[in-house]
């Protein structure tokens, strides 16, 4: 049985979800400027300034020898690899057709934590993640198509797909590894790997910085400090304190945000069908995160 997760640990997930969901706005501002492998270098290296200032100042260290398969795997396949072709998918895709294939990484992450972590797959959180995963693909359509506008290759597909089973490999990577180290040496680390892996990128990082206007350089900055330094340490500590299937799940919370964030922050008016594929997001989210008194009595039911 897994205890429980405190309310902090809720909290720290809350934190998270809500920051990724911001990443969005500030994805589309920043890719207007910079190139995907510049703009994830960027955006590594400002989180890892941050990380690594906090990281003194809190005198953790480096994180045991146990932790580190599990840092260099996430770190390349989470901060590296994900980052950079979900930021080339989506120029080769609409948004909504990228967020419908990217969203396969929950279910992803559930299966491989059952398959490598033992991890259980309990009926709310497989009902959770089907009407969740339900309500995803509900806002893709509403946001592609021919309905918007909207462009879809091929190429754009697979790299969104590729994303998608990198994001579910990093965060399965990254469980065992927070048995032995915290989530800010996780995290660190971890961001230390993903920016030393797209080094390639620094020359057109510092091209592209020399002509981007400022608003892009910014929010690329934006993205380094709070979507990546914060929220993915918030996300390590409530993940070190739940099952990967059950965080993974709770990701479905972000589609429903980024509708209400680019209502209020781009003026972009959701449709009915957007807002009903939102509400089925949370719908599933809630569902997936309840507990059936019959299994907390019985002592099987796990909760993030």
């Amino acid at each position: 049985m897994q205890k429980q997760p405190s309310r902090l640990a809720v909290v720290a997930a809350g934190v998270t979800v809500v920051l990724w969901a911001s990443a969005f706005v500030s994805i589309r501002s920043a890719g207007a400027a910079y190139s995907p492998g510049a703009l994830a270098l960027g955006r590594l290296l400002a989180g890892s300034l941050v990380l690594g200032a906090v990281l003194l100042i809190r005198r953790e260290g480096l994180p045991p020898r146990a932790a580190w398969p599990g840092i260099v795997v996430s770190g390349l396949l989470w901060f590296g690899v994900y980052m950079v072709v979900l930021n080339w998918g989506e120029q080769e895709v609409d948004a909504g057709t990228a967020a419908m294939v990217v969203n396969i990484g929950p279910i992803l992450i559930a299966l491989l934590g059952a398959r490598f972590l033992k991890e259980s797959l309990p009926p709310r959180l497989l009902a959770g993640m089907a009407v969740s995963f339900a309500g995803a693909v509900t806002v893709g359509l509403s946001m592609s198509g021919g309905a918007s506008g909207g462009h879809a290759s091929v190429l754009g597909v697979v790299l969104c797909l590729l994303a998608a089973i990198a994001y579910a490999g990093g965060v399965v990577a990254q469980k065992p590894a927070l048995a032995h180290g915290s989530a800010l040496q996780v995290t660190t680390f971890g961001c230390l790997v993903g920016a030393a892996a797209c080094l390639p990128f620094a020359g057109q990082l510092v091209e592209e910085a020399g002509r981007a206007p400022l608003s892009a350089t910014l929010n690329m900055v934006y993205l380094g400090i709070f979507p990546t330094a914060l929220a993915f340490t918030t996300w390590a500590y409530a993940l070190a304190r739940t099952t990967a299937g059950r965080m993974g799940a709770t990701t479905y919370a972000v589609p429903a945000l980024v509708v209400l964030l680019a209502w209020g922050f781009l003026g972009e008016l959701p449709g009915a069908l957007t807002l009903a594929g939102g509400a089925l997001c949370l719908a599933g989210v809630a569902v997936s995160r309840s507990r059936a008194r019959a299994s907390v009595t019985a002592g099987t039911a796990e909760s993030t």
